[in-house]
């Protein structure tokens, strides 16, 4: 992957986290304050941002959600999903979710 991250200036560290999700469930629309890459390590999710396309995310597979930008599905599949989430963050700030409805 070989993403821009347009005007994002401010980031002063990154902290990664090891997400488990159980099979089967339906993540939310989401939202972050700082951009997120992240890389499946096991199990699937179906993956979209906004109104774009569905895409299905298995192991190996690395996901870029912006931040600010609405992230429609995260829903995982018939088995638990395991991630490596990278969570890019501005001086004093720590990661962020915000469900939309």
């Amino acid at each position: 992957m070989n993403q821009d991250l347009g005007a994002v200036t401010n980031v002063s560290h990154v902290e990664v986290r090891r997400i488990s999700i159980a099979p089967a469930t339906t993540g939310g629309a989401h939202m972050h304050n700082g951009p997120v890459f992240g890389t499946i390590e096991s199990g699937s999710v179906t993956f979209q941002i906004g109104s774009g396309e569905e895409i299905v995310l298995t192991a190996g597979d690395v996901f870029y959600e912006p931040a600010g930008v609405v992230v429609s599905k995260f829903d995982t599949g018939d088995e638990p999903v395991v991630f490596l989430g990278y969570f890019l963050l501005e001086d004093g700030a720590v990661p962020e979710i915000e469900f939309t409805s």
